[in-house]
């Protein structure tokens, strides 16, 4: 198979890498736990006006944004592959099928370290975006709209009415045994503790975030299949052009976000502080709250399109690209960086480290990561992982260091 590679559209690299810092900042205040946390955990860590408006912060405008974003691109980097084969008449299913078992062993190693893993939920995922290749863009369009209109966590919660698929852990009850012992593992435990309870609890605490009622597997495969339709009318390629399109989503993205906030805010006050998420009225509440994210996504992305026509912005956003070259590496060593800094098999300070500090740091980490990114891909090719990851895939040896 040829090897030859398409010039890189850098905006796409710049907005992987925007992405990724917004993913790293959720990560950091959550402090990698990836599941909930006692309640005397997010009263020491969110206590003060300071750490309040950190929290505020990132729930209103960060949170489920950015990792949506992220699977956005996905989708867009599978069209590219796929559409690069076609390009050279080689059909590349395979070969991403193949991909997708590497990022699985990849995602699999990551998530010994943080439970919240994203990477393994693609690789199993992305065997869906195969068959979507050549199927009609209406059609694709039409399966990503009833997705982010909930039809998946529906035909869940009407077989199981909010009964756990995986494993018997409630999220919302922050005091439960099993939550509390994870806690305690993850804040004293040895490394080895860690892998131990990550290595298959985590996976089935996972799957009933992604594949139960809350359904945001199901909210990630929609934003595949945006990415896919994106990649197909070559928006990126001619981003400068395309302003009354950019306009346009802009405009119809505000409008969903006034209308789903609406959708979002009459379910959760008919349902009440004392009702139960678990109800038909919750589960419209939680699919307002993902076409909210939806939009925001939409938002974002029109928004970073806008900026980049713009010199002066473009040569701040670009700053991201080699951040966004260089996704796997950083997603993956951001995660051990900082639960080496909060674990107890690190330095042990989870649930010590307020929000402001939390922020503050991650804000360093990205900047750290940015320029080690630059610096990185001055003299290489590839990422450590963007290497491995390519010289698996096609059996073979690319060159690492730049001649």
């Amino acid at each position: 198979m040829s090897s030859t590679k398409s010039p890189r559209i850098e905006i796409i690299d710049a907005l992987r890498g925007f992405a990724l810092a917004g993913i790293l900042i959720c990560h950091m205040v959550e402090q990698y736990i990836g599941a909930g946390a006692p309640m005397s955990h997010y009263e020491t860590v969110s206590s003060g006006i300071g750490n309040q408006i950190i929290d505020g912060f990132i729930g209103i405008l960060l949170r489920g944004k950015f990792i949506a974003l992220f699977s956005f691109l996905f989708g867009l980097s599978f069209f590219i592959q796929m559409d690069n084969g076609a390009k050279k008449g080689i059909a590349y299913g395979g070969r991403f099928l193949w991909r997708l078992v590497l990022l699985l062993l990849i995602g699999y190693a990551h998530s010994l370290f943080y439970r919240g893993d994203i990477l393994t939920i693609y690789a199993m995922l992305g065997i869906f975006l195969i068959p979507f290749y050549k199927l009609n863009t209406k059609w694709a369009l039409g399966f990503a709209a009833l997705l982010f209109l909930g039809l998946g966590r529906y035909i869940i919660f009407y077989f199981t009415n909010g009964e756990h698929l995986f494993l018997d852990i409630d999220p919302m009850d922050m005091e439960s045994p099993r939550m509390t012992e994870y806690y305690e593992t993850i804040k004293n435990g040895s490394l080895y503790e860690v892998f131990a309870t990550n290595s298959w609890d985590g996976h089935l605490d996972k799957m009933n975030y992604q594949y139960g009622a809350f359904g945001r597997g199901y909210f990630t495969f929609a934003f595949f299949l945006i990415g896919l339709y994106v990649g197909r009318t070559g928006f990126f390629k001619r981003f400068k052009e395309e302003r009354k399109f950019t306009k346009k989503v802009l405009i119809g993205s505000i409008i969903l976000l006034v209308v789903s906030i609406s959708i979002t805010a009459g379910a959760f006050i008919g349902i009440g502080q004392e009702g139960n998420v678990n109800s038909w009225l919750g589960m419209i509440g939680l699919s307002g709250m993902d076409m909210a994210n939806l939009a925001m996504t939409l938002i974002y992305i029109a928004l970073f399109v806008i900026f980049y026509r713009k010199v002066k912005p473009e040569k701040w956003l670009a700053k991201f690209a080699p951040y966004g070259r260089m996704a796997l590496t950083n997603y993956v060593l951001q995660s051990i960086v900082g639960t080496a800094l909060l674990f107890g098999w690190g330095l042990g300070y989870l649930g010590e480290l307020q929000n402001v500090y939390t922020f503050l740091i991650a804000l360093a980490l990205i900047a750290i990561q940015m320029w080690l990114s630059k610096i990185w891909l001055q003299n290489f090719n590839y990422g450590p992982l963007e290497w491995i990851w390519r010289s698996l895939t096609f059996f073979k040896v690319f060159p690492m260091k730049k001649k």
